[in-house]
Order: structure tokens, then C-alpha cells, then sequence
């Protein structure tokens, strides 16, 4: 018997309407769209995270002295710059807005109270509580600050200088047009200090000044600015020469020099050049000095121009130009920090064991140092006798007995001979309390010479050469001593052209209780 199934009722299509349909559909794309943005936000975070991992290793892997202090510098600036934009990026990757940002003011420095408050008060929009209506009570108020800046505001100085006749006489009365550098000039001394600023301090050429000028309103030829800059030099020098007539009347001097490149029209290309400094001893009861001395070589002979008949301690590295002037009388002083540096670069490498103990011992008496500073020369003297001799004659002693067991002409062997060759002048700051450990002071001196030169390059002739040495000696003497140099350079400018000769070490740019 044959069997038909019953088939079941057929369900209807559903019919939905057309708006339901098109919101279906709008959803549907709009799904099909988030799937893909989240897809997007996720690899990007997955790149940035493994950026800002590799940023890290690169920023806190690498030792602290793999580097050059310049490049140190520059490396570290960029990578702080990197890694709060990998920051950034990350946080706009995030599906939700991320919270504000809160900052402890603890860990702030506070803003310098010298500088001029601007207040702005915000008061609540009513005054009555939104809540019950009442009178609102003052009870505090919470107070944050933000650091401004207004760029370079150029500004005109009006002179009127009303005539005056006297019909008697037949006289006319005027009051005196006051002295000036330039006579007649366009730039007030304000102007003419921020050029040299511009140009020396803060490294910027003049066809940047001139940009800088003309976007402000005030196109400035450069002509004129160089102009400008080569009379203020000859203006400023006297300044210059009298502060190395200070500088050389302390007992101890550090000296050393950095290469510059130096214009050769004829050749069509640059030539080597030298800008030596000169720096005062930190240690003495004396006045904080610089100043840098521009020469086309590195022979000794400047060296001994520059010091004459002074017959102090020099403080410098193992460069041979100095010899001379050490047969001559002065006596010499060698840079610990230049010994360490040797077996810093062994250690850095692969973890040499000798250097380390090397780096160990010398670390104990750049500790003794720390301990003794600011005391006065007596106290320290009393220190170095008791802690650090007995140290650097076990150091010396350690570096003999390593050295026996080192063989010649490895990196080793070097280091310790560097040491052993100078230990001398190494040993003669331990029987004063007056005389330097290191040459770092006029190393971090000559450092914005260093930094500079990557922005200008090069120095057009000998003669704006020395003119650079000496506008830079003035400012970095004026930071030495705690001033700020555009408003020490403004004021002195101002002065300068009245001022007499007899009085000159008035306007130097040194602290007012070194100076009086």
C-alpha cells in the first residue's frame, strides 16, 4: 500500500516593509564598518606597542656613556620626543576617550617667582547653590599655574628732544643726544643685544635672524646685521681683554680646546681651526671666569701666548701642546675623569673584570670629593690627606701589579699606561685643598661651542673667529656667575659707550660679591 506523506503548510514569507529593510541594511554596513575599524585600531596598537617596546630598549638599554656628551644629548631630546608621541598615537587608538590626564604637582619645579603673574580668576556661574538655592560660601580657592611665552615683540623708542631759542642771545637749547655705540644707529640696544644672542648664544646664523625679523613685521637686511655684529665686537672687546687679566691672577686654570672649521675662500673649501678655553678654578675664592681664546692651530705657542708669565697649575689632558709651557714653570695637573674614561670604554664593551675594579676604586674617590664639597680648602685638605691618598697609593700599586700581568698593546695595557705615564699629576691635587680632581669644568664649557658648530658649520674668517671667542667668553662668564645674559648684555651695552676705562670691571659679567 503506498503511503503519501502529508506535506506541511507552507509558512508565508515574512514581507517586511521597505524602511525595516533599509535599517537592516544600514546596520548591517555599519557592523561590516566597526568590524573593520577594530580590526585597523588593533594592529595599529599592536605596532605602537611594539614601537614603544622597542623605543624603550633603545632609550634605558644603552649605557650612559656608549655616547659622546653631545650626542647623549641630542639622542636623549629625540627620544623623548618619540616616545610621547608613540604615547599619543596609542591613546587615540583607543575605543574610548581616554581620562585626563593628572599630573602631581609635586613632582613639579615650581615656576620662578621672579617671573610677572598674569591672574585670571573663574568664578562659578552662580553665585547661589544648585541644589537648595542658598548664598554659596567661600571657603579656599585652588590655584595652578601654566608657563606662557610671548615671542619676539619689536617695538619702536621715540626720542622727541624739544628746541628751545632764546631770542636774546640768539642761542637754541636742546637736551644732549646720549653716546652710543653705533652712532646714529636704526637698533636700540635691546635690538643689538638680542642679535648677539640670537647669533652666539642660542647658535642661529644671520639669514635665520633675518627670518626671524622679517616674519615678526621687521625685515632687517643682513647686511645691516652683520654690520651690527662686527662693530658690537669691537665695542665689547676691552671687556674681553680685562676679564683675561682676571682670569690669569688665580693660582689654578683649566685649559682645553675643541676643533672648529674655519673658511678658505682661496681653496674654495674649510680648514681646520682651534678655539681654546680658559676656565677659573671652582675651588678658589674667586670669581667664575671663561674665556676662549680662537686660533687656525692647535701648536703649544698659543698656549703660552695666552698664559705669558703665569705660573699656576694647569689643569688639562695629555695633549703634547702643553709640555712646553710645563718646562717653562707651570706645573701641571692631569683630568681623573680622562683615566676613568679609558677603563669606562673597557668596561662598556663586555664587561671587563680589571676595569671594573678600576672604575670601583675611582668611583671611591670621586665619593670623597662629594663629601668634601663645600667645606672650605682647609677641610677638604684634611679629606684627601686621610681618605683619598691612602686610596690612590693603593690604586697605584693595583694598576703596577695588573699591568705585569697585562700584554702589550691591548686595550687593557693602554688604559692602565695612560694612568701610570700621568700619576704624578694625578697624585699633586691630594696636597692642596684648592687644586681640581678633574678637567670637567671647562669641558662642560667648550660643550655649547660643540653643540653650536653643527648650526653654523663653519666660521667665515680669523678674524670672526676671535670676534666669536670673545662675545662667547662675555656670555658664558655672565651663566657662570648666575646672570641672564640678554638682560646683563642689554644693560652693559646701554652703559658701555659713556663708561670709563677706570671703572670697567663694574660692567663685567660676574656676580656683584665677586665683583665688589
Amino acid at each position: 500500500m503506498n503511503c503519501i506523506a502529508e506535506r506541511a503548510p507552507e509558512t508565508p514569507d515574512l514581507v517586511l516593509p521597505d524602511w525595516v529593510r533599509a535599517q537592516i541594511s544600514a546596520l548591517q554596513l555599519r557592523l561590516t564598518e566597526r568590524d573593520a575599524e577594530l580590526k585597523r585600531r588593533d594592529l595599529k596598537i599592536q605596532q605602537l606597542t611594539l614601537e614603544l617596546a622597542h623605543h624603550r630598549r633603545m632609550r634605558f638599554g644603552c649605557k650612559s656613556e656608549a655616547f659622546s656628551s653631545e650626542q647623549r644629548d641630542l639622542f636623549v631630546d629625540a627620544s623623548n620626543e618619540d616616545g610621547a608621541a608613540i604615547l599619543a598615537e596609542l591613546e587615540q587608538q583607543q575605543e574610548s576617550a581616554p581620562p585626563p590626564r593628572q599630573y602631581k604637582r609635586s613632582g613639579r619645579n615650581p615656576l620662578p617667582p621672579e617671573l610677572p603673574r598674569i591672574e585670571h580668576r573663574h568664578e562659578p556661574a552662580s553665585c547661589t547653590c544648585g541644589e537648595c538655592g542658598r548664598d554659596l560660601v567661600k571657603i579656599g580657592e585652588d590655584i595652578s599655574e601654566q608657563l606662557d611665552v610671548e615671542p619676539a615683540r619689536f617695538f619702536v623708542h621715540r626720542h622727541i628732544r624739544p628746541q628751545y631759542a632764546c631770542r636774546a642771545c640768539e642761542t637754541v637749547t636742546a637736551a644732549a643726544v646720549p653716546a652710543a655705540i653705533i652712532d646714529g644707529g636704526l637698533a636700540a640696544p635691546g635690538l643689538h643685544a638680542w642679535v648677539l644672542i640670537q647669533k652666539y648664544l642660542d647658535h642661529l646664523p644671520l639669514y635665520r635672524i633675518e627670518t626671524i625679523s622679517t616674519r615678526h613685521g621687521v625685515p632687517i637686511a643682513r647686511s645691516t646685521l652683520a654690520q651690527w655684529v662686527g662693530q658690537l665686537g669691537v665695542s665689547l672687546q676691552p671687556l674681553v681683554d680685562r676679564l683675561a687679566v682676571l682670569l690669569k691672577q688665580g693660582q689654578v686654570l683649566h685649559a682645553d680646546e675643541t676643533p672648529v672649521q674655519q673658511l678658505d675662500p682661496g681653496k674654495g673649501k674649510t680648514k681646520r681651526a682651534y678655539m681654546w678655553a680658559y676656565r677659573s678654578n671652582d675651588l678658589e675664592d674667586a670669581p667664575r671666569m671663561v674665556v676662549f681664546d680662537y686660533q687656525i692651530s692647535r701648536s703649544g705657542v698659543h698656549a703660552r701666548n695666552f698664559l705669558q708669565d703665569w705660573r699656576g697649575h694647569l689643569m688639562v689632558d695629555d695633549y703634547g701642546g702643553y709640555k712646553e709651557s710645563f718646562r717653562l714653570g707651570v706645573t701641571e695637573l692631569a683630568c681623573l675623569a680622562h683615566c676613568r674614561r679609558k677603563f669606562f670604554d673597557l668596561q662598556a664593551v663586555g664587561g671587563h673584570p680589571v676595569a671594573a675594579e678600576a672604575l670601583r676604586r675611582i668611583g671611591e674617590l670621586y665619593a670623597i670629593e662629594a663629601q668634601a664639597k663645600g667645606g672650605d680648602p682647609a677641610a677638604r685638605l684634611v679629606l684627601r690627606q686621610q681618605d683619598a691618598l691612602p686610596r690612590l697609593h693603593a690604586l697605584h700599586e693595583w694598576l703596577i701589579a695588573q699591568r705585569l700581568k697585562t700584554a702589550d698593546g691591548s686595550g687593557l695595557a693602554r688604559a692602565i699606561d695612560y694612568s701610570l705615564k700621568r700619576w704624578p699629576a694625578i697624585l699633586r691635587y691630594v696636597d692642596s685643598g684648592i687644586l681640581p680632581i678633574d678637567n670637567n669644568p671647562v669641558e662642560n664649557a667648550i660643550r655649547p661651542i660643540t653643540l653650536g658648530r653643527r648650526n653654523w658649520l663653519f666660521t667665515g674668517s680669523e678674524r670672526a673667529g676671535c670676534r666669536a671667542a670673545a662675545i662667547q667668553s662675555l656670555l658664558a662668564t655672565a651663566k657662570l656667575n648666575g646672570l641672564e645674559p640678554y638682560a646683563w648684555l642689554k644693560d652693559t651695552l646701554e652703559k658701555l659707550p659713556a663708561w670709563p676705562y677706570s671703572r670697567i670691571d663694574e660692567l663685567l659679567p660676574l656676580a656683584k660679591t665677586n665683583a665688589e
